[in-house]
């Protein structure tokens, strides 16, 4: 019992370090290219392209990435996916190293998009299983403050890097994200309880995640209700211009700015690590989602880096809470033959509502400007709280969080 205990806290540990090493390592990425892709051409629909460019491998291999989860050794494929977004983040550094045209970082995105798409499943279904399910909304929150804690240092460190050394920085990235490899194959293999059962051909099928996520209204309302807020009032998008052309802060503030949701994100989180959540999880859910969207017109509307910033920390700070509640129901609910599939289609909704509405938020701000845009995601965000809140009403009223 003791060397379970032992072994379960180490895996706990690796697990940790893995998702804090390749989170960085992708914040980093995200904010330099960012700032890199706009400065180049000036153009708010080629920031919207970078999100769709990541979003499209999450659909077209949505088939595939769940299925491979919950038939092979997790630890394995969510090594292979680090390496290949280290190999994806060595293709960007060698697109602007070599001052090719800035439409050929658009294929190395979507190789990116296609190594996260079977990360994500495989390091989400791993968690479960090298953790007691008592512990697990604990976990939860650990894992989101060492993500948020890597939301944080990422784009910081990633845009003070890139006003320091350029383009060089691609190429940290790239050695950070194969070195995660490393750490998750350390992790012990789980024992009786990672055997898969022989499913039929139709369990086996992706669509079997998306009739579980169908059947259970209040996983669907938790997981579309995160999907369209985020999709509408997601502001990632619009950083580059407002630290290029209303703040006036420079790629370096643009990391600060990046990293402002994970500031509120971490405090709340480690809140959560103290006191998880227990009861009223539901109207909690829907109060921050709502604080979300009134966050995200305060940062529409502000001229001033200062409140600017603590938009986005509340922004953050709600946003973790939908987080939170969404995993933690979405997991635990989730049979362990079937939790790859569950978590790749999860993972597709995650996609759509960051990637996808980094798309919607350029497409929006070419024909609105940036903050017409962000205003009217924030609106967005506001009137789909309302509208989930009658559709889900078992969601709007949910008591226990493992009920």
């Amino acid at each position: 019992m003791t060397n379970f205990a032992a072994d379960t806290r180490k895996n706990l540990v690796l697990f940790l370090l893995t998702r804090g090493l390749g989170a960085f390592a992708a914040q980093m990425l995200d904010v330099a290219m960012g700032w890199h892709v706009y400065t180049a051409t000036g153009s708010a629909m080629s920031l919207g392209l970078i999100g769709l460019a990541q979003f499209l491998p999450l659909l077209l291999l949505l088939h595939w990435s769940g299925r491979a989860s919950d038939r092979y050794d997790r630890r394995k494929i969510s090594a292979f996916a680090a390496l290949g977004q280290g190999g994806a983040s060595l293709a960007v550094f060698a697109v602007a190293a070599f001052s090719a045209p800035i439409w050929l970082i658009y294929p190395a995105l979507f190789a990116l998009g296609s190594a996260r798409a079977f990360s994500g499943p495989a390091n989400s279904s791993l968690l479960p299983e090298i953790v007691a399910k008592a512990e697990f909304p604990r976990a939860i929150a650990m894992s989101v403050t060492v993500f948020q804690a890597a939301t944080i240092a990422g784009p910081a460190l990633g845009g003070l890097l890139f006003a320091l050394i350029g383009i060089k920085v691609f190429f940290l990235c790239a050695v950070l994200a194969a070195s995660s490899a490393l750490m998750v194959l350390a992790i012990r293999r789980p024992g009786a309880d990672v055997a898969r059962e022989d499913l039929n051909a139709d369990e086996k099928s992706a669509l079997a995640g998306l009739r579980y996520i169908w059947s259970n209204k209040v996983v669907l309302g938790a997981i579309s209700l995160d999907l369209f807020a985020v999709l509408l009032g997601g502001v990632t998008a619009l950083l580059p211009i407002y630290a290029h052309d209303i703040l006036h802060v420079g790629p370096a503030g643009m990391g600060v700015l990046r990293a402002g949701p994970a500031f509120g994100a971490i405090a709340v989180s480690l809140l959560l690590t103290a006191f998880p959540l227990r009861r009223r999880v539901g109207p909690k859910m829907f109060a921050c989602v709502a604080g979300y969207g009134v966050a995200t017109i305060v940062f529409a509307l502000s001229t001033n880096f200062a409140l600017s910033l603590a938009a986005l920390a509340a922004l953050g700070g709600c946003d973790v809470v939908s987080m939170v509640v969404r995993q933690t129901l979405v997991q635990l609910a989730t049979p362990n033959e079937m939790r790859g599939r569950v978590a790749a289609v999860n993972f597709l909704f995650i996609g759509a509502s960051n990637q996808l509405g980094e798309f919607e938020s350029g497409f929006a701000a070419a024909l609105l400007g940036a903050v017409g845009a962000a205003l009217f995601g924030g609106v967005g965000t506001l009137v789909v709280v309302a509208v989930w809140a009658v559709l889900f009403p078992h969601l709007r009223k949910a008591d226990a969080i493992g009920a």
